[in-house]
């Protein structure tokens, strides 16, 4: 169970960085963002993300704030992630001197 915890918890940091990384290249680039090789890749990786999103929001939320929903749910999936870490941790008892 704490591997689990463990593991999921890094999957969602690295969404996290990848997603605050999208963005300064958002700002930085600007209309030219597309051609970024390295925003295309940002792209890639957090596409699964946002369409998992787009589909759990209603359709009256613009496609413009999708990437702002998708990083609250991912910061709400690192609360619980480290909830269930903490809680496997605690499982497991103080360890012996």
């Amino acid at each position: 169970m704490l591997l689990a915890a463990i593991i999921l918890k890094g999957m969602v940091e690295l969404m996290l960085l990848v997603m605050v990384g999208q963005g300064i290249l958002h700002v930085f680039a600007g209309a030219q963002r597309h051609n970024n090789l390295v925003y295309r890749l940002f792209a890639t990786v957090t596409a699964p993300i946002m369409k998992a999103t787009r589909w759990l929001t209603p359709r009256f939320i613009v496609d413009q704030h999708i990437g702002f929903v998708a990083f609250f749910l991912l910061c709400v999936l690192w609360v619980l992630a480290l909830a269930l870490k903490v809680q496997a941790v605690a499982a497991l008892g103080p360890r012996p001197l």
